[in-house]
């Protein structure tokens, strides 16, 4: 991964008790549709539009599951930023 890519993502760990269910998931997907360009959520090497609902809980993301969220554009920081402050405060649940 280069410099640039490494800077565009975000590694989190799901701590919700349970799991990443469809509450969390629309509030990821909210705010990825702020964003200029898409953004990417990376689970065991499955990559889904962070601004689609189905496609994040399609991930099955249990509690303690680590996950690479991803921006493509560096415009888009600051979505990246608020999203991984989602999973840092378990999505205030």
């Amino acid at each position: 991964m280069n410099k640039l890519k490494k800077n565009l993502t975000k590694n989190v760990t799901v701590k919700n008790e349970l799991g990443l269910h469809a509450r969390p998931a629309a509030k990821i997907a909210e705010l990825a549709a702020q964003a200029k360009s898409s953004v990417w959520m990376i689970r065991n090497g499955e990559q889904v539009d962070a601004s689609s609902i189905i496609d994040i809980l399609s991930l099955s993301c249990f509690n303690g599951s680590e996950v690479t969220l991803q921006v493509e554009n560096q415009a888009d920081i600051k979505i990246l930023n608020k999203m991984a402050a989602l999973f840092n405060k378990n999505f205030k649940e």
